[in-house]
């Protein structure tokens, strides 16, 4: 079964893993990115022909409808919508200020509602779609950088409106919430403390934390006819994270697991 599917954030770490995996399922995937030069040297490296890149903005919505409108007049209309774009800006409350505040909201969640907006009518008038939002264990519980998690927070909220609203229109909306990822973007941090995976994984059950094609797998089950009835479900990626706090537990019992 081919679709077109939008990723958005493509030339990202879990972008980049979100477009190979719906390629090698034979799907066509609509690229968009607001840096124009990765997004097509994605193109290039996956040497695609299914893969049409697209250059915007997510948190512009007149560049986000555009991009998109140009994406399907090439290549039909979007079956699979992945808000993935985001990024975090203020570590603490005392580190943040009006602009990042805004920011952090205007990407993360104004950007994913403006890239549903751009698919939500087509959709809705072919009875059929399947939306996939990425958000973080930062929306569901406090691990620093406020104004992020207040975003990733909100789109949980708003998974389960357009999973109540438009599931009569037989549209499906769920939110994937990864935890740590290993992605380029933690490539500084690593050069500067070799040892912080390491340390992390002690936080996570499974002793480990994901990787980009980990969270694509998740997506793409998601996005799939087996899940077609699960919709509304924020879906933790996260090694355990989320499941409770061992080494609390452990302070408390006084019995290592």
């Amino acid at each position: 079964m081919s679709r077109v599917v939008l990723v958005t954030g493509a030339s990202g770490g879990i972008g980049r893993a979100l477009c190979k995996r719906f390629l090698d399922a034979g799907d066509t995937v609509l690229a968009l990115d607001r840096d124009a030069a990765g997004v097509q040297q994605l193109a290039d490296e996956l040497g695609a022909v299914r893969l049409e890149p697209l250059a915007a903005d997510v948190s512009d919505p007149a560049a986000v409808t555009a991009a998109v409108a140009r994406g399907t007049a090439a290549r039909g209309p979007v079956d699979v919508a992945v808000a993935n774009a985001g990024g975090a800006l203020g570590t603490t409350l005392a580190r943040t200020d009006a602009e990042s505040w805004r920011r952090d909201i205007e990407l993360n969640l104004n950007g994913a509602y403006y890239t549903v907006e751009a698919v939500r009518a087509s959709m809705i008038e072919r009875k059929s779609g399947a939306l996939v939002l990425i958000g973080s264990v930062n929306g569901l519980t406090a691990l620093g950088h406020p104004a992020y998690s207040a975003a990733k927070a909100g789109l949980v909220s708003y998974t389960r409106a357009l999973a109540m609203e438009l599931g009569p229109h037989g549209i499906r909306a769920n939110i994937v919430c990864p935890g740590t990822v290993k992605t380029p973007a933690w490539r500084a941090r690593v050069d500067q403390h070799p040892k912080i995976f390491e340390e992390l994984s002690k936080w996570y059950p499974l002793g480990d934390v994901a990787t980009p094609e980990d969270i694509a797998d998740a997506v793409q089950f998601l996005a799939s006819p087996q899940a077609r009835v699960i919709t509304g479900v924020a879906l933790p990626v996260d090694a355990g994270l989320m499941a409770g706090n061992r080494l609390m537990a452990n302070e408390l019992t006084l019995d290592p697991f």
